[in-house]
């Protein structure tokens, strides 16, 4: 879903599978050396799996509103955005976010273009402190 961004809309952002089958994969390989290991990086690596079939992010004209299988679970208002980063632009896996009140770490579950593209039409470099 690479859709054009605009202020006016609601984007909801695709799944993004990548991340948790890289991680099932590593676990599955570590397993020949530290079994212990790489059953932990395995289930972690299903735990992210499950959700990414069901967490969604949509961006409204207004907030980043957070879904889990439909029903909206948490809104975060652009308003008490402080700042925004995904890192490793190359190969990301973690998209983290502060607010006034706290600051958020997620792993990348979803497509990070239009991701990118909300957050720069949303919360604009500009606007960060």
């Amino acid at each position: 879903m690479n859709e054009k961004v605009s202020t006016g809309s609601t984007v909801e952002l695709a799944p993004r599978y990548a991340l948790p089958l890289i991680i099932i994969l590593m676990g599955a390989a570590l397993t020949v050396f530290l079994w212990w290991l790489g059953l932990l990086l395995t289930l972690f690596g299903i735990f992210l799996l499950i959700q990414t079939s069901i967490i969604r992010l949509r961006f409204t004209p207004t907030a980043l509103e957070v879904y889990r299988g439909g029903a909206r679970i948490r809104v975060f208002p652009y308003q008490d955005w402080e700042d925004w980063l995904i890192f490793w632009p190359a190969v990301p896996v973690i998209f983290y976010f502060k607010e006034v009140k706290s600051i958020h770490l997620l792993p990348i579950i979803f497509d990070v273009v239009t991701l990118q593209e909300c957050l720069e039409t949303h919360v604009p470099l500009s606007k960060r402190q």
